[in-house]
């Protein structure tokens, strides 16, 4: 029997970023019930970051209505789903316990994960991925993050920390990434990389594309062959059905996937791309307050194989068995 308990439950999707901290309530089938954006305390110290959120909650759910907490923050979380082991530009993050400190703050079981992961679920579950059980999220925003869902479950890896997409190498010798490696896809397909390239922000580009401007067109060509030489690697080892293109940049997805299509076309046999579908996430900046409230009814779900779950549902295994 289905617990009506749960059935009527309400979660908080929480998404912690440098600037922003973005919070919602949900049903179990995804509908917000109530948004709320505050800005992220600077310095941005763990504590700092926890009495924000703690406050938010409070404005959020003022009727103490959700039975559970999902926060997505910048960095990757161990795979318990209980430490954020870094958190990228956030200082002192590291290896922060935040689901234990959320569930003494607050009485709600708690769970985290790397951002884009959720963001990853999130697309899986209601978005652009939503008819697919097996992609990849690729966010392009200041740096590169991404997200794999295999088989409807969301891959982490042996100790949290799988897919991290950004950080594969893409030229041996190009610039130093934070991640101490060089020539990282970030370092020519993040924003931070668009500006030290041409000065100009990605939108003004944008703008300049849909306008006509020849060295904006030709910027976004080059940018779609960039892309495509990093997604192929990605396409050989997991031969996803879908690539969902998520984060700031994607806005300008119609300028840079011709050439990205064409350099996958080139690149990728056709064995290993079989109907693969490359795609502009749908769900924008909520994507990743989205996909925390899923982590929050996975954790639910854990706790109670009775919690209701839409048909195609992609979950987190917080206790994957060790070999």
């Amino acid at each position: 029997m289905v617990n009506s308990q749960l059935v009527n439950s309400q979660l908080i999707g929480i998404d912690v970023g440098g600037t922003a901290i973005k919070l919602g309530r949900f049903r179990p089938d995804g509908t917000c019930l109530q948004s709320l954006t505050v800005a992220t305390p600077q310095p941005s110290t763990p504590e700092a970051v926890l009495a924000a959120m703690v406050d938010a909650i409070a404005q959020i759910d003022p009727y103490n209505q959700a039975v559970a907490i999902g926060v997505g923050t910048p960095g990757p979380a161990d795979k318990t789903g209980r430490i954020a082991q870094v958190a990228i530009n956030l200082p002192g993050w590291q290896n922060v316990p935040l689901a234990d400190w959320l569930e003494t703050k607050t009485g709600k079981p708690t769970v985290i994960a790397n951002d884009a992961n959720c963001a990853g679920l999130a697309e899986s579950w209601l978005g652009a991925g939503r008819h697919f059980h097996n992609l990849i999220l690729l966010t392009l925003g200041t740096g590169v993050g991404g997200a794999i869902i295999l088989n409807g479950q969301l891959f982490v890896g042996h100790q949290g920390a799988a897919g991290e997409l950004g950080l594969i190498t893409f030229n041996p010798h190009g610039p130093i990434c934070k991640s101490g490696n060089s020539g990282s896809l970030e370092q020519y397909t993040s924003i931070t990389a668009i500006r030290r390239r041409t000065g100009k922000e990605p939108a003004e580009l944008g703008a300049l594309a849909a306008a006509g401007d020849q060295c904006a067109l030709t910027f976004w060509q080059e940018y779609g062959r960039n892309l495509g030489i990093g997604l192929a690697s990605l396409i050989y080892v997991l031969t996803p059905q879908a690539i969902i293109i998520g984060g700031g940049i994607s806005a300008s997805f119609e300028f840079f996937f011709p050439t990205l299509k064409i350099e996958l076309e080139q690149r990728v046999m056709p064995t290993s791309r079989i109907d693969l579908q490359i795609l502009p996430a749908k769900l924008g900046n909520s994507a990743g307050m989205v996909g925390a409230a899923k982590l929050a009814s996975s954790l639910l779900l854990s706790k109670s194989p009775s919690f209701p779950q839409s048909n195609h549902n992609p979950t987190i295994n917080y206790n994957p068995p060790q070999l």
